[in-house]
């Protein structure tokens, strides 16, 4: 096992015992931190592992940060849709 994936794993389970504890922000402020320690962490195990095992820690990190994932999808899809004047109660 790589030095990558174990700090892939030691975030992981840091995640999972952050998301224990009680917070008043609803993790916003937790999540934010682990986004940001999390990006270098997979692209070091994209470097030692390659792209599949990168794909597959990036899907896993993914699910355990499932609320930023989707605020972020629905803000692209909002900037598409106003883009493209698809917007509803756009003029």
């Amino acid at each position: 096992m790589s030095i990558s994936l174990i700090l892939a794993c030691i975030w992981a389970l840091s995640a999972n015992l952050l998301a224990m504890m009680p917070s008043r922000d609803m993790h916003w402020k937790v999540a934010y931190g682990l986004i940001a320690i999390g990006i270098p962490i997979l692209g070091f195990v994209t470097y030692q592992n390659g792209p599949w095992v990168g794909l597959f820690v990036l899907a896993a990190g993914m699910s355990m940060l499932r609320w930023p994932v989707r605020y972020l999808g629905r803000w692209v899809m909002g900037l598409l849709a106003g883009r493209t004047g698809g917007g509803a109660g756009r003029s």
